[in-house]
């Protein structure tokens, strides 16, 4: 089928959101035309960063063509739906992302000052998660056969590191990683690293490494407000990355497996000497007279009824999200050696044979059970932000192959994510019914409050969003005179995430 082809029967086929989010109430005039404010204003803000006018024009180019309502958001079908059936714009647009030389690092603290102003919390939370993106082929930088969330199995896949804030206030992106494999590394890899033009300085870094990096730039740069650090069990298991959380001064809330083995009281430790039979020790041991530690299961399946409480944890789309709650101190093991005291907290759902979810904590000793359940439900954001952002904005749909196609791509995702909250929190008439999290609901008289929020520009955690279409005009998308819509061209239908009112 030729460009021109598809181009035809794109413009005439109507299709519901990408997300399969049902459609909400249409949009009003002035909501369109705020709405195309609001993103001219949000890509305003990344500009100056391109140096070249022609950078631009297509990262603006770009950023809308992620929110048109297309059922493939490649270079290619956003280039024919905006800019028709030209070859050489088709090429223009896969060239700004696959090759163009434009550094990303500006433009990501560009946006953790934007998420700063409008969301910044001191109790803020950074979220950091990692997501599969299936392929097809060996040609893609870092792809490999290992473990990909999305599909739920081991296959062909790329995998990204991303790190996510989430306040009273709302969730946004802040930066991204590229996981690459280390066979990447090897010498016979070295015509596939050319051929994706890694970076001849890049060395081998596991998941938890990248996820300490980011949070590393967020503590120097001290741009964006936070206190907690939060993680699945994928970096909770690397007892390296917590103590470096910790290092830094911040609070992790991290989930470990069922088997993180910990003291419930430290033992004592001996230090070097010479065992029984003469042999000299140089290394500290922990005294054989102590109890070995025992599995956080073990520890959980020994606390009586009453360590438990209920809590609400979120208030999520099919009503509010209650668990039961437990925490006590323990001692970690580092090194076959006790580490520092910390927190386990345990959380079970009120079904029968409930799964019972661990955690590992090293807040403060005065740290209370409502800090760990409200933490606990900042965790959800940065899945609801990657299910966003590859229903509606096409992050899994690239088909660029370079390293710097990849941070490109996720780049102007990130951004487009971030202009689809700016608007929903524009459009969104008044703060929506919520419980407090970790609020106790086992009271008889347990009441609903409002959501807090500060000024316009900020509004509350949701439940999960619907979809509106907003037809945005071809102002919302200004392109120089050689890359400019036809003057016939309508105006262009955006899928924008928000609440129903």
């Amino acid at each position: 089928m030729s460009p021109s082809t598809r181009w035809s029967k794109a413009r005439v086929t109507r299709r519901p959101p990408a997300s399969g989010r049902p459609v909400g109430r249409p949009l009003t005039t002035r909501e369109i035309r705020l709405s195309g404010e609001e993103l001219i204003a949000v890509h305003s803000a990344f500009q100056s960063w391109l140096a070249r006018r022609e950078q631009r024009d297509w990262s603006r180019l770009y950023l809308c063509g992620q929110l048109l309502n297309l059922e493939a958001k490649t270079a290619e079908g956003m280039a024919l739906e905006l800019l028709g059936p030209d070859p050489n714009r088709i090429r223009g647009l896969q060239q700004f992302i696959g090759q163009s030389p434009w550094a990303t690092q500006p433009l990501v603290e560009a946006l953790q000052h934007q998420v700063a102003e409008w969301l910044g919390d001191p109790e803020g939370v950074v979220i950091v998660d990692g997501s599969g993106f299936p392929k097809q082929g060996q040609h893609s930088v870092g792809v490999g056969h290992q473990y990909c969330g999305a599909l739920g199995k081991v296959a062909n896949c790329q995998e990204g590191v991303f790190s996510a804030y989430a306040s009273r206030h709302g969730y946004a992106f802040l930066d991204e990683r590229l996981y690459v494999l280390a066979d990447w590394f090897a010498p016979e890899s070295r015509r596939r690293r050319q051929a994706c033009g890694l970076p001849a300085s890049l060395t081998f870094q596991t998941e938890p490494q990248l996820a300490l990096a980011m949070v590393t730039g967020l503590v120097q740069r001290g741009v964006v407000p936070f206190r907690w650090v939060a993680c699945d069990e994928g970096y909770g298991k690397s007892p390296a990355f917590l103590d470096e959380i910790a290092a830094l001064g911040k609070w992790h809330l991290a989930e470990v497996a069922y088997d993180t083995p910990v003291w419930r009281r430290t033992p004592p430790v001996e230090g070097p000497g010479r065992s029984p039979s003469g042999q000299l020790r140089i290394q500290p041991r922990v005294a054989l007279s102590a109890p070995g530690p025992q599995p956080l299961r073990a520890l959980e399946a020994q606390l009586p009824p009453s360590a438990w409480q209920r809590r609400l944890v979120k208030e999520g789309s099919k009503g509010p999200l209650l668990a039961e709650f437990a925490c006590l101190q323990v001692t970690p093991v580092r090194n076959h050696l006790p580490g520092p005291r910390c927190w386990a907290i345990f959380r079970r759902g009120l079904r029968p044979q409930a799964e019972v979810k661990y955690y590992l904590s090293n807040a403060p000793a005065d740290c209370t059970l409502a800090d760990f359940v409200r933490v606990s439900g900042l965790r959800w954001p940065v899945e609801t932000m990657l299910e966003e952002a590859k229903g509606e904005l096409g992050m899994d749909q690239y088909e660029t192959r370079t390293w710097l196609g990849w941070h490109h791509h996720m780049l102007q995702t990130m951004v487009a994510h971030w202009v689809l909250l700016r608007v929903r929190g524009l459009l969104q008439k008044k703060p929506g019914a919520d419980h407090r999290p970790g609020a106790p609901v086992n009271r008889p008289r347990h009441q609903r409050r409002l959501a807090h929020t500060r000024h316009p520009g900020h509004w509350p955690l949701s439940p999960a969003p619907q979809s509106r279409r907003l037809s945005c005009a071809s102002q919302a998308c200004p392109l120089d005179q050689a890359a400019r819509p036809r003057k016939t061209a309508p105006a262009r239908s955006l899928v924008i995430m928000s609440e129903v009112s």
